[in-house]
């Protein structure tokens, strides 16, 4: 990865990892006709998913938005159904809208239409204000959807002019994915300045997703399209490439030039150029370098403080190594996704994304549990089998009663997904009172 919120090349590849998404496989470019279903509803789902498929379309189904962010981010679909509620109760459409908001305003050539009840005609029509490209209403029929669909896709692609047998596949951006509030002031920065032609420099601790922010900043531009000039500034024979770039430039390492080298840069970056620069800290850009580099700064946050975004990451990165390795939908355990969440991973998202492949990778069943994890976690080799699982007495408790509860108080299996002994487990249960 090229540091990460999830990634952006190949599935969870340490190398070129990067979240704003993770492309898919490459091979899903030269299948006409994608279409993603939003729908909790599993009979719904599978349902809509036969009437697709047999009219010759690609389809593939996420049961949340959560999920579907994931896949969001990991490949452009020619069109999205989106149902409009799914906590069960509810029926006021928010869900659905809210949904809708954060798609449209990640893609917003996206080509999304709403399928809504029959008594939800204002839902429909907010949802039409919000960006959606057409509606349905409950129980459809089946050649009134395809008739929809088609037509809204029609529609997209005469003013998007994303053609049919490239609509899946990695997307032009992706979508930075994260619940926190971290994660919202960048994605509000992003659209804000994204479409701007002004320069931003993007800060933050190596693998925390800088690649992807620059990433995202270009592909909300004007121009998405043509693929940006990526310049490591610590390498003399990438400096030519300063020399014959027009549009968007990607920069990296800035801040390790010598004083003599940055001015050097400031000559060589021409007006018209906009430049997306990721260093470490701006603190050591001369002020002349850092005008014109910094006209906006955007912080990207460790893992630490965005503990919230950690397991959905962990999902979207078990879904792309699943779906790299020929594993079917691979599931974290309760207790694995408690040891992901507290844990402090080395080498931030990227380090979880490699943690979370190798544990795929090594997984027989597609169920992933703690003691699948561990064993990349920098622990002491000489570390006695009563030291704890972790350094926080509360986040090991947490972690025990999740395994606990996973296999029914069965604790030998619990033993063994926590990579324990029983006799530790049960002392460790004592000592906690479970």
């Amino acid at each position: 990865m090229n540091e990460q919120f999830c990634s952006a090349s190949r599935t969870c590849d340490p190398s070129s990892a990067n979240t704003m998404s993770t492309a898919g496989h490459s091979d899903h470019t030269s299948i006409p006709g994608g279409i993603l279903v939003i729908e909790d509803d599993k009979v719904v789902g599978r349902t809509t998913e036969i009437l697709f498929r047999l009219a010759g379309y690609r389809v593939e189904i996420a049961t949340d938005p959560d999920s579907a962010y994931s896949m969001l981010a990991r490949r452009r679909y020619e069109a999205i159904l989106l149902d409009m509620n799914f906590t069960a109760g509810r029926s006021d459409g928010q869900e659905g809208l809210a949904c809708l908001a954060r798609i449209v305003a990640d893609d917003p050539r996206a080509c999304v239409v709403v399928i809504t009840a029959h008594s939800g005609i204002r839902i429909a029509v907010a949802a039409m204000q919000a960006g959606a490209r057409d509606f349905i209403i409950k129980p459809w029929r089946k050649d009134d959807l395809l008739g929809k669909v088609d037509a809204a896709i029609r529609r997209s692609a005469g003013n998007s002019a994303v053609h049919k047998s490239a609509a899946i596949g990695p997307s032009a951006g992706g979508a930075l994915l994260g619940a926190s509030a971290a994660i919202e002031r960048i994605r509000t920065l992003v659209r804000r300045v994204g479409p701007t032609i002004a320069s931003v420099c993007v800060t933050g601790a190596s693998g925390t997703g800088r690649s992807l922010v620059a990433e995202a900043l270009h592909a909300s531009s004007s121009t998405a399209e043509t693929k940006p000039i990526r310049v490591d500034l610590s390498d003399p024979d990438q400096w030519p490439a300063l020399d014959q770039t027009t549009g968007t430039i990607i920069l990296r390492h800035a801040d390790q030039l010598a004083a003599h080298a940055q001015a050097r840069l400031l000559d060589r970056l021409v007006p018209a150029l906009r430049c997306i620069t990721i260093v470490d800290n701006v603190a050591p850009l001369s002020p002349a370098l850092r005008r014109r580099l910094c006209t906006v700064e955007i912080a990207v946050p460790p893992l630490s403080e965005r503990r919230e975004d950690v397991v959905l990451l962990a999902r979207h990165f078990a879904s792309i190594a699943g779906e790299t390795y020929g594993h079917a939908a691979p599931r974290l355990t309760p207790a694995a996704e408690a040891f992901v969440a507290i844990t402090d991973w080395p080498d931030e998202v990227r380090g979880l994304a490699m943690a979370i492949e190798r544990a795929v990778v090594l997984s027989d069943d597609g169920l992933i549990d703690v003691a699948a994890i561990r064993p990349i976690m920098p622990l002491a080799a000489s570390a006695p089998e009563t030291a704890p699982v972790f350094r926080v007495q509360d986040a090991e408790k947490l972690m025990i009663e999740a395994a606990l509860k996973e296999y029914r108080h069965n604790v030998s299996k619990a033993a063994a997904a926590l990579g324990l002994s029983r006799g530790t487990l049960y002392r460790r249960m004592a000592q906690y009172g479970l």
